[in-house]
């Protein structure tokens, strides 16, 4: 069962490796979509990429890239014959929607010999929203104002500049968005993601990888169940958590509640927002706070640390256990780090 496993994650690495360079080669078929009024675009294919781009409507157009899988070379005429054979592909636009679909014709009994990497770039206009399906290759998306929906079961998902609904799902590969805003939705089975300069409603979910977020804004989730959490220039309201790994956010403007069960902790608050919630179920944690600013403060450790407590009123402080509040009370400030040490500082 291991050696079939392992042949499996091969042939997915090796499709995906194929699929991203696939379209570095001159396409086979290019149709022009200009004289067309696209606004919803689906394509699905079994065996590539998918990408989509947005801003162009002078010169919208679909290009379908074709190549033998593996390190096998044909001519042109070989592709021609071979996909006649196994494949069924059909482009075509009918009240504003494009439908680019690739598939085989018969799946049982197939012979990986002859097996094609079929891949689609599509230039459209930026009002256009989106359903997207491959078994076998990355997806990009970019430029595009609508509701986009996207899947693949083998490659990785990029998105930037991206404004609407945006739902993706992947459970081989990593997730980049970039630039993107409004409602953001993305989950990954077995890759990190990397989520920058992004506004709005985001959700994001691994299994399998770490999370790097910069430069957001808004409501965000973000969790992750074996990788570490990175973070740094976040607004609005985040809340994170990793069952594997360490977190770090830096430069947090936000509202936060962040944990974790098998790392180190470490936070820098620049502002508060309307609480602050920490926990580390068997590590330190490491917390910076600005000061003068009004708290409530309950804090649970093995020990805490900490440079100076300037008008700290109320509750008790001892080495396990810090409760009261400062400078008047305020904001909600609540730390457990069980067995481990909370070292507190104010800058």
């Amino acid at each position: 069962m291991k050696k079939i496993l392992a042949v499996g994650a091969l042939l997915i690495t090796a499709t995906v490796i194929k699929a991203q360079s696939i379209f570095e080669k001159e396409p086979y078929l290019t149709q022009s979509l200009s004289k067309e009024n696209i606004n919803f675009a689906e394509v699905q294919t079994s065996g590539g990429s998918i990408s989509i781009t947005g801003g162009h409507s002078d010169d919208a157009r679909i290009e379908m890239y074709v190549s033998a899988n593996g390190s096998i070379s044909l001519s042109k005429e070989e592709l021609k014959s071979r996909l006649e054979e196994n494949y069924e592909v059909s482009i075509r636009v009918s009240n504003g929607k494009l439908t680019a679909v690739a598939k085989q014709k018969n799946s049982s009994g197939w012979n990986w010999k002859k097996s094609l990497s079929i891949a689609f770039k599509v230039y459209v206009p930026r009002n256009v929203s989106t359903d997207l399906s491959t078994s076998g290759g990355s997806i990009t998306l970019s430029s595009l104002s609508g509701n986009e929906d996207f899947t693949t079961s083998g490659g990785s998902l990029h998105v930037d500049d991206i404004t609407g609904k945006i739902g993706g799902k992947t459970s081989g590969g990593s997730i980049h968005v970039s630039d993107s805003k409004s409602d953001i939705d993305l989950k990954t089975s077995g890759g990190s993601i990397e989520a920058s300069n992004c506004a709005g409603k985001i959700r994001l979910s691994t299994s399998g990888g770490s999370l790097h977020l910069s430069t957001l804004d808004g409501d965000i989730d973000a969790q992750t169940s074996g990788g570490s959490v990175d973070g740094d220039n976040i607004k609005g309201e985040l809340v994170t958590s990793t069952s594997g790994g360490s977190v770090h956010l830096n430069n947090m403007y936000c509202s936060l509640d962040a944990s974790t069960s098998g790392g180190s902790m470490h936070v820098e608050m620049k502002e508060l927002g309307k609480y602050l919630t920490l926990d580390n179920s068997s590590g330190n944690i490491d917390l910076e706070l600005p000061k003068g600013k009004g708290m409530d403060i309950d804090l649970k450790a093995n020990k805490i640390k900490y440079n100076q407590l300037n008008n700290f009123t109320g509750g008790s402080a001892t080495d396990r256990h810090l409760t009261g509040s400062l400078n008047g009370g305020g904001v909600p400030v609540k730390l457990n780090a069980n067995s481990g040490t909370i070292n507190l500082t104010f800058n």
